[in-house]
């Protein structure tokens, strides 16, 4: 009889890679090209030798979301992941339009995964870390209702953080 063995959490994959690629071991021309991906561009060997070593097994199948989410651990690095703040208050935080947040939620396929990358490198420029594991979510849930859930938690914590203002 064979076992499969279970998937390792998402929390622990998206804590590694944010480990591994703000390691100060890390080479930085690996970093560098890592930051330069895009979705719809050539992928670079880079990603391919990273993904293999750190994303999950099954990476493969949704290959351009765990691209960005790479370039983007790799854009905010050192300061990256931060499982206490939420995307939606680090948005809110550093005052992300409204009208942004929402063409980002309601984005869907490569869109979804550009607007994402462009919210990134503006918490990037405010060197404003936040929840990687939802950012990761954010960019892998495909069932319609686990998204709008999603977003509906990323949209209360960006109104609940304006509101403590």
């Amino acid at each position: 009889m064979s076992t499969v063995p279970a998937a390792e959490p998402l929390e622990a994959v998206i804590g590694r890679m944010a480990a591994v690629i703000s390691s100060s071991t890390f080479p930085t021309g690996d970093r560098a090209a890592l930051r330069r991906m895009v979705p719809a561009q050539p992928i670079p060997l880079t990603f391919y030798r990273f993904a293999l070593n750190y994303c999950p097994s099954n990476w493969q199948y949704q290959r351009d979301d765990w691209l960005a989410i790479t370039a983007g651990i790799a854009l905010m690095s050192p300061a990256a992941h931060d499982p206490r703040v939420g995307l939606g208050a680090a948005l809110a935080r550093h005052g992300y339009s409204e009208a942004r947040l929402e063409r980002l939620l309601g984005a869907r396929g490569e869109v979804r995964r550009i607007l994402f990358l462009r919210a990134v490198r503006f918490l990037a420029a405010k060197v404003q870390p936040f929840n990687w594991v939802e950012g990761a979510r954010f960019l892998l849930t495909s069932d319609a209702e686990k998204r709008e859930e999603l977003n509906f938690r990323i949209a209360r914590d960006f109104y609940n953080y304006e509101r403590k203002e």
